[in-house]
């Protein structure tokens, strides 16, 4: 087995996480899009969506915690976007106003 590539490494975690496990299948319903998602994801880490599904069970009950986060993560995209308008704030580059009132606003709008 190459140890260089991330199938070799995966097929080591894989056996490791199955190793002598006797198996029983769960059948759950989710969104089309979630797993569709979920089976992506876990391809571009290597790992089945089996695997990924039975390393969170193991966790669970391991450690009794169910850790669910309702916080939206950026895409890499847009932290770099807001990266750049975060510059352009401390340079006070590409910013106009404050406008004191909506004329204000509209002759700036104008002007342009």
């Amino acid at each position: 087995m190459n140890e260089g590539n991330s199938y070799g490494k995966t097929a080591i975690l894989t056996n490791l996480i199955s190793y002598g496990m006797k198996t029983s299948v769960i059948n759950v319903k989710t969104d089309r899009d979630v797993k569709k998602n979920a089976q992506k994801v876990a391809e571009e880490l290597g790992l089945s969506l089996s695997t990924v599904i039975n390393a969170y069970l193991r966790q669970f009950v391991r450690n009794k915690e169910i850790h669910l986060s309702t916080t939206h993560h950026m895409s890499s995209g847009l932290e770099k976007f807001l990266g750049k308008v975060e510059r352009d704030i401390a340079t006070g580059k590409n910013f106009s106003g404050p406008f004191s009132s909506k004329k204000e606003l509209n002759e700036y709008f104008a002007s342009l």
